[in-house]
């Protein structure tokens, strides 16, 4: 059997894991919320208008400050919703596993071995580490 294939195993393998079916059903959820996808887009329309205010030779500090506050408000609105949470939550259940996954791959390629290697606690990111195991 050729890698390719497996890794099209593989990807099935994951698509039948409850943290998989878990995110997407959420995403799905959120995705058919009209007014969660409507606060979504008002929220990134205020984004473009705050980047257009801050690209101005000219910056209307006053302007700034009201839009920053709209979309404080709006992303508060948006988070603490509850679909927003099952999302958020759903998402890093399922990211813990595919960063698990990615680690695992990443020691074999580095010549752990494949029956044994578990991946340690490290995010890949050295500047927050304390120092290698």
């Amino acid at each position: 059997m050729d890698i390719i294939n497996l890794t099209r195993q593989l990807g099935a393998a994951i698509q039948q894991q409850p943290e998989y079916k878990k995110f997407m059903a959420a995403k799905e959820t959120n995705d058919k919320d009209e007014e969660l996808q409507k606060q979504i887009g008002d929220f990134n329309l205020l984004k473009m208008q705050l980047d257009t205010e801050h690209q101005k030779e000219e910056k209307d500090e006053a302007k700034i400050l009201e839009i920053n506050e709209k979309i404080v408000e709006l992303y508060n609105t948006i988070i603490s919703s509850d679909a927003m949470k099952e999302y958020n939550n759903a998402y890093a259940d399922y990211k813990a596993l595919t960063d698990k996954i990615s680690n695992i791959l990443l020691m074999c390629e580095n010549g752990e071995d494949p029956e044994t290697c578990e991946p340690s606690a490290c995010t890949g990111n050295c500047s927050s580490c304390s120092g290698c195991h």
